[in-house]
């Protein structure tokens, strides 16, 4: 969550009373009954699985990164503040968001009692452009990032298991490969997101046994290894019969 309430502090550099200070001044500032919002954004990019943050500009945590987050007006709706909040940090008009959990621990914020939802969605970068780059915004990988903002890495790892378990109960990974994909792109792509590696046979078998794979006839072309058949996945038997997709137990 990012917020500059541009508070001034007596000295030059603030202690750690400051420090409380502003939070404090940053919660009184909120409604009486604080709610938050964070948007946790997962991209595919390269065979990496990133998220997209943002620099704190708060004293007290400065030099960390933080998730996109805002507070939820009044009289608006936590989905649209989600939304509201994508668009005015990123220039992004075109993601799905989902929401996930609302965490709620007593002392997760240093300024007093405050509610954050969570909200998740994964996409694939080249296909969306950032179009606003405030406070040092980019993609990092998942990989590597120890200590964020307020509560963010608890919030960041809670919502990489919410999707890893939604990837194995649904095929909404697919979306972030191309039109027509070879098995080990498909293959690749699981491994990436679940962080794990997975048995080649075992893997397509199970694939293929939900029939949902259409076999273009066609083979990969400029790869440095063997060319392996291209695939499409059948969206519209899946729409029509979503039993078809009994989820994947690697």
């Amino acid at each position: 969550m990012n917020m500059n309430p541009n508070i001034q502090t007596a000295t030059g550099e603030p202690g750690e009373s400051d420090m409380i200070k502003e939070a404090v001044e940053l919660v009184a500032s909120y409604p009486k009954v604080p709610i938050t919002v964070d948007c946790v954004i997962f991209g595919f990019d390269e065979n990496e699985l990133k998220v997209l943050l943002i620099r704190s500009d708060l004293q007290l945590f400065k030099d960390k990164w933080s998730l996109l987050g805002d507070f939820a007006g009044d009289q608006e709706e936590l989905d649209d503040a989600a939304y509201r909040i994508m668009r005015s940090r990123t220039g992004m008009d075109d993601v799905y968001l989902e929401q996930v959990r609302t965490f709620s621990r007593p002392g997760r914020h240093p300024g007093g009692r405050v509610l954050t939802v969570a909200y998740c969605s994964l996409l694939n970068i080249e296909h969306h452009q950032l179009k606003i780059h405030d406070n040092e915004l980019h993609w990092h990988s998942i990989n590597g990032l120890k200590e964020m903002a307020f509560d963010h890495q608890e919030v960041m790892d809670y919502c990489y298991k919410w999707l890893q378990k939604r990837m194995q109960e649904h095929p909404l990974g697919i979306n972030l490969l191309p039109d027509k994909f070879s098995l080990r792109e498909l293959q690749n792509l699981y491994e990436v997101i679940l962080g794990v590696k997975l048995d080649r046979r075992n893997f397509r078998k199970k694939f293929f046994a939900m029939d949902l794979l259409i076999d273009t006839g066609e083979y990969e072309d400029d790869v440095p290894h063997r060319p392996g058949r291209l695939y499409k996945f059948n969206f519209q038997k899946y729409e029509k019969s979503q039993r078809s997709w009994i989820g994947i137990d690697f």
